[in-house]
């Protein structure tokens, strides 16, 4: 009763042909998916870098004024005025002891 309709060729080769798209073919099912991972990795990247490019815009902004450079060159390079003393203080966690490292 099962296989009767199995006997049909129609049906044999909509079989073959499901068989053929999901698994043997260049553009099958599991390529598919591949290629949806891929895509969805490459999403991801393209929405870090444009945070990026925003971040470092606004950086290249604040760059653009002598108050900015001044800044930066205070804060990265620890630079300073000629009549001005400069404290740095660190907590007692970024200092590098034997426990730490």
């Amino acid at each position: 009763m099962l296989l009767k309709p199995l006997k049909s060729i129609y049906v044999l080769t909509l079989i073959a042909f499901i068989i053929w798209m999901t698994f043997f073919d260049a553009n099958s099912w599991l390529i598919h998916g591949d290629l949806n991972d891929e895509i969805n990795d490459l999403d991801s990247k393209i929405e870090f870098y444009n945070s990026e490019i925003v971040k470092d815009q606004k950086e290249i902004n604040t760059l653009n004024s002598t108050n900015g450079i001044e800044k930066y060159a205070r804060e990265h390079y620890k630079m300073k005025k000629d009549n001005e003393v400069i404290y740095i203080i660190e907590d007692q966690d970024s200092l590098k002891n034997k426990t730490n490292e």
